[in-house]
């Protein structure tokens, strides 16, 4: 049986999908476009990794996104990714406008290749596109006994302090460190309240958004997903004003806008294409990993993040609060579940994967 129709909530919405089927299928259709076989492969594992942990903004969802970007031809299946600048610890990257999965892989392995050898390595990207869950960068990190660091700019979805309309991207920032007991810790964040996927999702299952999360054309609170999306815009952490501390979410990305497109030379702000357009879009990335044994043991390490992790527990409990939680942990069980029981996939989703497959002659092997 390859999938289970018995999903959470409501049960008619939902598919339950094997992930290594859904891996296998997500593959195949990069590998019909042209693109080498362990590319697909790195696209499919950031992409079904996000539903895996429960970010449905930037799963299978956005399919269609990235094989629109290759048909278009404004992304390269096959692109020319070099490196342009080198020392013993960093690297600058051309993109050559690739998939941004594949470009980030490669540019998070070559800092951590860095790292091995000198303890740091940093390396930036431009020419790149967008790159799928940030946090999925920083955790290959995690898989060397390192800390990862992430982050990218992106076309502009967000209002910063003080303006009207869409001016700077969600700019996620992200940070994997070991543990010595499971999960490790990984922040993964965007750097306006909520991703643009969230009000993705919401337009595609009709709901309102929470009020706070965006602004209308006017600057109003607008709880419409498709006014924000389309002539509103998002706005930074902390919210529209600076009594809530909206200025220090814009100021965090800029921060990011800083390292990963100022530094890297990629595009800037408005500057940024989409990735269905006919134009490259030129995003920038920014890695880094941390080799610990710099530093000191890694074992000590290890024990001390636990330590901070238990500290942290430990505080009094809220009276509204159930458990504290802790970066990363949330998404780990999610992922442990899932890989039991299932990924659910929201039916519109499996429809646009299965008009997808017809697209691009590949067979869709479930049955809707």
């Amino acid at each position: 049986m390859l999938y289970d129709k018995s999903p959470p909530s409501p049960p008619q919405d939902y598919y339950f999908v094997k992930y290594r089927d859904l891996m296998d299928f997500i593959e195949s259709i990069f590998v019909k476009l042209g693109v080498p076989k362990e590319d697909a492969h790195w696209v499919a594992d950031n992409l079904v990794m996000a539903d895996l942990r429960g970010i449905e903004s930037h799963g299978v969802a956005r399919l269609r996104r990235y094989v629109d970007g290759i048909v278009n031809g404004a992304v390269k299946a096959r692109p020319n990714i070099r490196i342009i600048r080198e020392s013993s610890v960093h690297a600058l990257i051309d993109g050559d406008s690739g998939l941004g999965q594949v470009v980030g892989r490669k540019a998070m392995e070559l800092a951590i290749k860095k790292a091995k050898d000198n303890f740091l390595g940093m390396v930036l990207v431009r020419m790149s596109n967008h790159f799928g869950i940030s946090g999925y960068y920083a955790m290959i990190a995690l898989e060397y006994d390192m800390i990862g660091i992430s982050m990218t700019n992106a076309r502009p979805l967000v209002a910063h302090t003080g303006a009207l309309g869409k001016w700077i991207g969600t700019n996620p920032i992200s940070l994997a460190a070991p543990t010595k007991n499971p999960p490790p810790f990984v922040l993964d964040m965007a750097t306006s309240i909520v991703p643009i996927g969230k009000m993705e999702i919401y337009s595609r299952k009709g709901k309102k958004a929470p009020m706070g999360w965006g602004i209308d054309s006017q600057g109003k609170y607008t709880d419409d997903p498709a006014v924000i999306r389309r002539e509103g815009a998002l706005l930074p952490l902390g919210g529209l004003k600076e009594l809530f501390g909206g200025h220090k979410g814009y100021g965090l990305a800029v921060l990011v806008e800083i390292l990963s497109a100022v530094l890297s030379g990629s595009a800037i702000l408005d500057d940024v294409g989409q990735t269905q357009g006919p134009g490259p879009s030129n995003v920038g990335h920014f890695f880094m990993a941390i080799n610990i044994e710099g530093f000191m043991p890694i074992e000590e390490f290890k024990e001390r993040m636990d330590l901070m992790i238990q500290k942290l527990k430990s505080a009094p409990l809220h009276p509204e609060f159930e458990k504290i939680w802790i970066h990363g942990e949330k998404s780990w069980l999610t992922a442990q579940k899932r890989l039991r029981e299932g990924i659910p996939i929201y039916k519109k989703t499996m429809q646009m994967m299965r008009e997808v497959a017809d697209q691009v002659g590949v067979r869709f092997p479930w049955q809707l």
